[in-house]
């Protein structure tokens, strides 16, 4: 194979600041969302200032890891070249069961497979030395992952 023809790193997000603090959480296999320790809300993407009521008080509090699917959008071409083998794939919006939405995928489900509400449980996959991405598959919880 030609150096040309070698398929580039899929980019990663940028871990620094806050963002350094939740890739860490996730490199342990853990996820963790801020909660501010004034009037209680989850957030994120994490910030140093609840967005609620502007106290700069916060805490990492573990999630539960179970979410439903919320939306979704399918990418039918590849707008990056790492992804060229990925396409079609699902970038899905994930409402965790504390209220705070992430942008992942769901590995087993195939794109026409996905409905609104489908319960989904974290996973995690390391992609980088310092960056664990939390990724998604379908519950298999008889209560779809609530309590």
């Amino acid at each position: 194979m030609r150096d040309t023809d070698a398929v580039p790193a899929k980019p990663l997000p940028p871990a620094d600041g806050l963002a350094r603090e939740f890739y860490k959480w996730c490199g342990r296999g853990e996820l963790r969302f801020q909660r501010c320790l004034a009037c209680n809300p989850w957030r994120h993407p994490p910030r140093e200032m609840c967005p609620g009521c502007g106290a700069w008080e916060w805490e990492w509090d573990k999630a539960a890891g179970h979410g439903r699917v919320f939306s979704w959008t399918v990418a039918t071409r590849a707008l990056h070249p790492a992804f060229k083998s990925e396409v079609p794939y699902a970038a899905v919006v994930v409402e965790m069961d504390e209220g705070v939405r992430l942008l992942s995928w769901v590995l087993d489900c195939l794109p026409d497979e996905l409905t609104i509400d489908v319960p989904v449980e974290v996973v995690f996959e390391r992609v980088a030395e310092e960056v664990t991405l939390p990724y998604f598959r379908r519950a298999h919880h008889p209560n779809g992952g609530k309590e």
